[in-house]
């Protein structure tokens, strides 16, 4: 069998096309290519063009020498993996092509596991190996926030992220909003600047008009045309972009004068007279900007399906998990106090709002969660229901998934980095090899530490399990698998931990941070459960934290606030402001 040669001890044996007319994203897939090449091989592989004699990795356009065109159905994100005699064909979608590369270098045995941690084998003679891969990702829009793919837009690259990350062009764009969420009361209509005026532009609430924490009245048609007019300016003024959010205040409150209950009642929903109004700006805008879609949300008191209206081919739903429990899947969660109200009192859980919406939309997206907002470093043992979870967004003709995670800008513990990877591969692949992308993780990530770092995981999850605990995006540090009893099981595995990776400093470092979430919690409950503080050990934490680059601890607050919290005997910082995010977001 005659056998194909990328390199042979260290010297190249073929050559990397690239047309005269290649897209930018091509040539930078060839870049990268080349360079993690040189790196496996220790060799410097040469460049050629569409008319390189020999054999070549071909790249985008350059593949049709080798009879190797993309598929339209590819998309922007889809891509073929081709062996054709001794050359290789990479070709996709403008995303696509540079996601091939990645695809190809994974199958030479590199991981991108994080910015700052890649395993990249040494194989001095590198054979080609035979392929025919066509990968095309169910979801349009895949995003998560960790710190680690919002800061490094080349690294979410390598792990297929496209949504609002900040990618350049050259490196494939990403999936942009003009509006993002909650879009009401700052980009339709403040109140502070309509109310006093126009109260009937906004929500009626037990009888009367509200202006704070008010939503809009949207079956008030001066609210409609006001509404079209500022979408048709925003997209007028980023052209670039192709998804507008129209949707509700981040609080309850919806409109309940005569004319939006009449509809909501008719619906058996609260989304009832929010679909009605998007639909109609989305009716409105569709002739000036026919490839925009407008987005809104299914959450809190309108999470529920309607009954009979449907969304616009041109508007996107987003279901949202917010009241879920996080420690059982979806599909077999029985905690009957995370259902919400319909506008008849009846009750829905998510599982059958995602199954209706479904039914209904066309192009169906998702906010979930992944983590304890209020206390970043405390044990989220949801690392069972990731798959599962993202598994049923599939089976339910759900387009788009964003992962609400830790978005601390200098990231935070609870495995993080794991996790942060572990959902990119799920957004790509539901169905994926979890247990294998998990190990890989561990085994190169914390070394000889790994074993026990798995059990960790295992602990955690085996008892809220076993059990039958569930939680919330929100809670305290006070649950079942956080008592002094269970923190003390985890000490003795990070103590195993420790041992194993004496000698070895980076991924002794990794531990320490992972522990940090232990330390955390056992401080945080001492102070509040036993009215316990010990002024050295609550320092060091708070050094060790910013030593390791970490900086919130609470998503609405700074580190000092919670520090204070702490000391007061507060469970959040937020307990000192009238609103959660009063403080503001973060900033460096």
């Amino acid at each position: 069998m005659k056998r194909n040669w990328i390199t042979q001890d260290s010297k190249p044996c073929i050559t990397i096309a690239l047309s005269s007319e290649a897209t930018p994203q091509e040539r930078y897939a060839a870049s990268e290519l080349r360079n993690y090449l040189n790196y496996i091989t220790s060799s410097s592989l040469p460049m050629g063009d569409e008319d390189t004699p020999g054999p070549v990795i071909a790249i985008g356009k350059a593949a049709a020498r080798l009879g190797v065109i993309p598929d339209e159905g590819l998309g922007d994100d889809g891509f073929t993996l081709r062996t054709v005699g001794d050359s290789l064909a990479i070709v996709g979608g403008k995303r696509g092509v540079i996601y091939g590369v990645y695809e190809f270098l994974e199958k030479l045995g590199c991981r991108f596991f994080t910015p700052k941690c890649e395993k990249i084998p040494s194989l001095p003679t590198l054979q080609m190996p035979q392929l025919d891969d066509t990968q095309v990702p169910v979801l349009e829009y895949r995003y998560h926030n960790y710190t680690d793919f919002v800061r490094y837009p080349r690294f979410a690259v390598k792990n297929r992220i496209n949504g609002p990350v900040p990618i350049k062009e050259e490196f494939g764009g990403h999936l942009s909003y003009v509006w993002f969420v909650h879009t009401f009361e700052p980009c339709i209509l403040n109140p502070e600047e309509w109310f006093d005026e126009h109260p009937e532009y906004f929500s009626m609430v037990d009888g009367r008009r509200i202006k704070e924490r008010t939503q809009l009245c949207l079956t008030n048609p001066d609210v409609l045309e006001i509404a079209i007019e500022k979408v048709k300016k925003a997209l007028r003024e980023n052209p670039e972009s192709r998804l507008i959010s129209i949707s509700q205040n981040d609080w309850y409150n919806n409109c309940t004068c005569p004319e939006c209950r009449k509809i909501d009642e008719a619906e058996g929903s609260n989304a009832g007279s929010l679909i009605w109004f998007v639909n109609k700006v989305a009716e409105a805008i569709e002739p000036e900007f026919p490839d925009v879609i407008v987005d809104t949300l299914a959450y809190q008191y309108s999470r529920p399906a309607p009954k009979y209206i449907r969304p616009r081919r041109n508007v996107c739903v987003r279901l949202c998990s917010i009241e879920s429990c996080f420690t059982h899947s979806f599909e077999t969660c029985d905690d009957e106090t995370r259902k919400v109200k319909r506008p008849d009192d009846t009750t829905s859980d998510f599982i059958t709002d995602l199954r209706d919406w479904a039914k209904v939309c066309d192009r169906l997206y998702i906010w979930d969660y992944t983590t304890c907002f209020a206390h970043y470093p405390a044990p989220f043992p949801n690392w069972n229901v990731l798959q599962p979870n993202m598994q049923a967004f599939v089976r339910n003709n759900v387009k788009g998934v964003f992962e609400q995670a830790c978005g601390a800008i200098g990231g935070s513990t609870d495995l993080n980095e794991l996790r942060a990877y572990l959902i990119a591969k799920l957004l790509w692949d539901a169905d994926c090899d979890y247990d294998r992308h998990m190990h890989e993780f561990l085994d190169y990530y914390y070394g000889a530490a790994a074993p026990y770092i798995h059990q960790y995981i295992k602990t955690l999850t085996d008892k809220v399990e076993r059990d039958n605990i569930h939680l919330g995006f929100n809670d305290q540090c006070d649950r079942p698998h956080l008592t002094e009893e269970m923190l003390d099981i985890y000490d003795r595995i990070f103590d195993q931990a420790e041992r194993a990776v004496i000698g070895d400093p980076i991924r002794a470092m990794r531990v320490a941070r992972a522990r940090l979430s232990i330390r955390w919690v056992r401080i945080k409950n001492n102070a509040m459960l036993k009215n316990k503080k010990n002024p050295a050990e609550i320092n060091q934490f708070f050094s060790d934290w910013h030593a390791h680059g970490l900086t919130r601890i609470d998503e609405w607050v700074s580190k000092e606030t919670t520090h204070r919290a702490l000391i007061e005997n507060l469970w959040r910082g937020t307990e000192y402001y009238e609103n959660w995010w009063e403080e503001g977001r973060e900033e460096l």
